[in-house]
This record gives structure tokens, C-alpha cells and sequence, in this order.
């Protein structure tokens, strides 16, 4: 029963994020917001929504080892399972993606993160400090996106197709089943996880960094599998990126407003240095001499079962 609980929670989470962005881009078009602002702004934070609630759910709940778990694994998860599963697939060249930029204030944001958390609970001021940080980083993205545009490089941007003559009552509708469908998708999710938890005698940490995490990765996976598949190398890695960093810092730093949150001693431990681990396994990914082929999807995929098999199980 938990688990079928846990399964909607994760459907609800991911057609009402889906439909959210959709009606928010809608809406910023018709409003004649530029479409970069949209892309940097609009799209990331809506992609970020499931996390978002999930992390305020659990919050709220005194869930401490799902919220932190629901971060840090979907770091792990973005970069072995939703970069590793598309390269199966279809091997992604990388050989002239431009992502090393955001890859430095991905790890200098994992460092960051790393820190506050050995400095004990998570508080407001935390928070805000995690938060003044994506402020910085959407401000320089959006002067490095402009300053390329201006000088006549290709820019892609992580945009789905959106009908600009969509009516407003169903840019309404779309909105109105987000904000509805995510927080009763993640109040599902949390009851659940904790419930599949509680039966099989796992902690909440270990049930975040899985169960959850790769849930909430989804619609990353999904993303960047379609990327691949377009062979959008640019896309799909600043996909895995863009997120991970939304992730630390916004999803975190919102969330730590709602703390004292207690940093369970085993991401002290294992699970913070593996997130960092995994972000510097992309820089391999971005080297302009190497593609990420079939044989390191595998090799990718292969990490995080083992990982999986660490983190199940110590934790039981």
C-alpha cells in the first residue's frame, strides 16, 4: 500500500510539473517576456518543482533524511543514471558543448553546499546564502547566454515547443493542475517513502537517495534522453547541470528557511563526497577529446547500482 502510494505521489509529481511548465511558458510568452529569460528562469525553476515540494513536504514533515536525500541523490542520479541511461541509447558527443563554464559553479555550488552542512543544522541565514548564490548564477548565465548571442554563436536553449496562441483558459487550467497535483503528489510520496521505509527497516536518508531521488529525476531522465536522441549534446548536459544546481541551491536554500534541518551523519560520511565525486566524473564528459559513449553509459549505470547496493545496504 505504501508503495503504490509512493508510485501516484511520483505520477502526480511529474504530469502536474510537466503541466505547470507548460502553462508557465504559455503565460510568459503571451506576457512578451523574451524567451532566454524564460529558459534561464521559467522553465528551470518549473523542471525543479517535484524536488522542490517533495524537499518542503519533508520539511514540514520532521522528514530531515528525505529532504536532504531527495538533493543529494537526485545529484547522483542526474549525472550516473539520467547521463548514463540516454548514452546507452544513443551516444552523446560532447566534443563541442560549451558546459565547462557551468560545470565550475556546479562544483564550486556542491563545495559550498558540502560546507554549510558540516557547519551543523541548516538555518534561514543557510539558506540565504545558497540562495544569493543562484541569484549570481542566473545573473552570469544570462550575461554569458546574451554575451554569445551578440557575438552570432548558436545558443541552445531548454525550451519545449509551446503554442503561443494557446487560450488562457487552458494556460489557466495547466497552472491550476501544477499547483495543485505537486503538493498532493509529494504529500503522497513522503507518506509513502517513509511508510516503505518504516516496513522494510530502512532509514529515511537511505529511502530519499533512492526511492525518491530517482523519482524526482525523472523528468530529467526524459529531457535528456530526448536530447540524445536529437543529438542536442548542449541541451542534454545542461540539463544534468542546470539541475544539479537548481537543486543545491534553490531547493535547499528554500528549504533550509523552514530548518533547524539536522544533516543525518552518513551524507557527512559517504553520500555528500559521492555527489561531488559524480559531478567531477562531467568533466570527463565535457573533455573535448572524449564522447560519451555506450560503453560509459554502462559503466554509469553500473556506479549507481553499486552505489545503490552501499546506500540499501549498511542502512537496514
Amino acid at each position: 500500500m505504501d508503495f503504490a502510494m509512493s508510485m501516484i505521489g511520483l505520477a502526480l509529481l511529474v504530469g502536474a510539473g510537466d503541466a505547470l511548465v507548460r502553462g508557465a511558458v504559455a503565460l510568459s510568452l503571451k506576457l512578451g517576456i523574451p524567451i532566454l529569460v524564460v529558459s534561464l528562469t521559467v522553465v528551470a525553476f518549473g523542471t525543479s518543482a517535484p524536488e522542490l515540494v517533495v524537499g518542503i513536504e519533508a520539511a514540514l514533515a520532521n522528514a530531515d533524511g528525505i529532504a536532504f536525500g531527495n538533493v543529494v541523490g537526485s545529484n547522483i542520479a542526474n549525472v550516473l543514471l539520467v547521463l548514463g541511461i540516454p548514452a546507452i541509447i544513443n551516444p552523446i558527443d560532447t566534443r563541442d558543448c560549451d558546459g565547462r563554464r557551468s560545470w565550475i559553479g556546479m562544483m564550486l555550488a556542491s563545495l559550498l553546499f558540502i560546507a554549510l552542512c558540516f557547519m551543523g543544522p541548516l538555518v534561514w541565514w543557510h539558506g540565504a546564502i545558497l540562495l544569493a548564490g543562484l541569484t549570481w548564477m542566473l545573473t552570469d548565465a544570462y550575461r554569458h547566454t546574451r554575451a554569445a548571442q551578440a557575438a552570432g554563436r548558436a545558443v541552445e536553449l531548454d525550451l519545449e515547443p509551446v503554442d503561443p496562441t494557446m487560450p488562457g483558459w487552458r494556460i489557466a487550467a495547466l497552472i491550476a493542475i501544477g499547483c495543485v497535483g505537486l503538493p498532493v503528489g509529494a504529500h503522497l510520496l513522503v507518506e509513502g517513502a517513509r511508510g516503505v521505509a518504516m516496513a522494510y527497516g530502512l532509514s529515511e536518508a537511505a529511502i530519499g537517495l533512492t526511492l525518491v531521488a530517482v523519482g524526482t529525476s525523472l523528468p530529467e531522465l526524459m529531457t535528456t534522453v530526448m536530447a540524445a536522441i536529437r543529438r542536442h549534446a548542449d541541451v542534454a548536459m545542461g540539463n544534468i547541470i542546470g539541475s544539479n544546481l537548481f537543486n543545491l541551491l534553490g531547493i535547499m536554500g528554500a528549504v533550509s528557511f523552514l530548518g533547524p534541518l539536522d544533516v543525518p551523519q552518513e551524507f557527512l560520511t559517504l553520500d555528500l563526497w559521492v555527489m561531488l565525486g559524480c559531478g567531477a566524473l562531467l568533466w570527463a564528459c565535457l573533455y573535448p577529446r572524449w564522447m560519451v559513449g555506450r560503453g560509459m553509459g554502462v559503466g554509469l549505470v553500473a556506479l549507481y547500482v553499486a552505489y545503490g547496493f552501499v546506500v540499501l545496504g549498511p542502512r537496514m
